[in-house]
């Protein structure tokens, strides 16, 4: 069609007017403003087919760019979520630290080696600042263990889940003494204890709370955690239990020191 329009273009424009009658001058016309039409129909199809294209392409940038805004907020979220969970920490850890009727010093925890059967953690003050070996460390959660190694700024705490630490303990519901002695970790990493020289005719049932008796280094009636499995012993008198040392279960931040100095005198 396109090549009959050029051809009768050609014919209008080199063929003299007066050969051609305005009958055939029409129909020349009616031809070309066809082919002109299907032309611009079919360039407002390309024309619109490319907008569309540019629209897609658009689209997808203005994706990525939500795409790349919403991890951006949920990083944010992220951030003051965490800022508000230490806010409660320390807020508690401040609580606890007013709450306590003996002295305290106030670590963070710098270093941790919670590994195997041997359970450590390091905390950012020593003798500088009035902490000894063989004190009692503890937390918001219960006793967490004892120091060992002391330096002039630096101080190694052993764990209640290390079998190298022992702890005078008694079962709280009946008031009977017995021994806590650290018991390593499960294969999953979860610290054990078990309390010990448990006279066989004492009841002792699951959840029931063990503390801390008060001799030794360590002030009495702390939380150290509670019984979950009872066993009795191959001799037949005593009985002991495990338990879970609270104190030590999760990730640690903020310890107290329990300066023996400082310790209110017993009445």
């Amino acid at each position: 069609m396109y090549a009959v329009a050029a051809a009768l273009l050609l014919a209008v424009v080199f063929v003299p007017l007066p050969s051609l009658t305005l009958k055939s001058k029409g129909a020349v016309r009616g031809t070309i403003a066809g082919a002109e039409r299907g032309t611009s129909g079919i360039w407002q199809w390309f024309t619109e087919a490319a907008a569309a294209v540019r629209g897609i392409g658009g689209a997808v940038e203005r994706n990525r760019e939500l795409s790349q805004e919403l991890v951006r907020t949920q990083a944010e979220l992220n951030k003051l979520s965490d800022v508000e969970a230490d806010n409660v920490r320390l807020r508690r850890a401040f609580d606890f630290f007013h709450q306590k009727p003996f002295g305290m010093v106030p670590c963070d925890v710098v270093s941790r080696n919670i590994s195997g059967w041997w359970s450590s953690v390091r905390i950012g003050k020593g003798r500088k600042h009035g902490i000894q070996e063989n004190q009692a460390v503890i937390s918001p959660d219960g006793l967490v263990g004892r120091t060992t190694e002391v330096t002039a700024f630096a101080s190694e705490v052993l764990l209640v889940s290390d079998p190298a630490c022992r702890v005078s303990a008694k079962l709280k519901r009946v008031d009977v003494f017995g021994l806590v002695r650290g018991a390593g970790t499960t294969l999953s990493g979860q610290p054990k204890a078990r309390i010990e020289f448990i006279n066989k005719d004492v009841e002792i049932r699951v959840n029931d709370e063990v503390v801390t008796s008060g001799l030794g280094a360590f002030p009495k009636g702390v939380h150290i955690g509670y019984i979950n499995k009872v066993h009795r012993d191959a001799s037949g008198l005593f009985q002991h239990a495990e338990l879970i040392p609270r104190a030590t279960v999760g990730l640690l931040d903020y310890v107290f020191v329990v300066s023996e100095a400082q310790k209110e005198p017993a009445r």
